[in-house]
């Protein structure tokens, strides 16, 4: 299991939930943020701290955006596990789901 960021961040990328992650698995992608499933340690941190209130447990992400656990996961394929975000800085990419989603949030940050 682990925390899945869904669409309320998607083109807002509000970044708190980055800066409270104790073990840096958030990654930033060119429109949303991803949480890295092999790096999270289900903590729960990043979950309060989301402004927008984007971040679910997995089990618990409401029915509209399931989705976005996948888009999570698959994220990483190409990446496979740089062992921390900080690293590797903004990603010039999204998954494609994302990246084909309209523009979101516009106003709402």
């Amino acid at each position: 299991m682990t925390y899945v960021i869904a669409q309320p961040c998607v083109d807002v990328k509000d970044k708190a939930c980055i800066e409270e992650c104790p073990v840096d698995c958030i990654y930033e992608g060119q429109r949303s943020l991803y949480i890295h499933p092999d790096e999270c340690v289900d903590c729960g941190a990043c979950e309060p701290v989301c402004p927008v209130e984007a971040i679910f447990y997995e089990d618990d992400t409401p029915e509209e955006w399931k989705d976005y656990y996948k888009a999570n996961v698959e994220f990483f394929d190409d990446l496979g596990s740089p062992g921390g975000a900080s690293k590797l800085g903004l990603i010039e990419r999204d998954h494609a789901f994302i990246a084909a989603l309209e523009p979101q949030n516009q106003g709402e940050h």
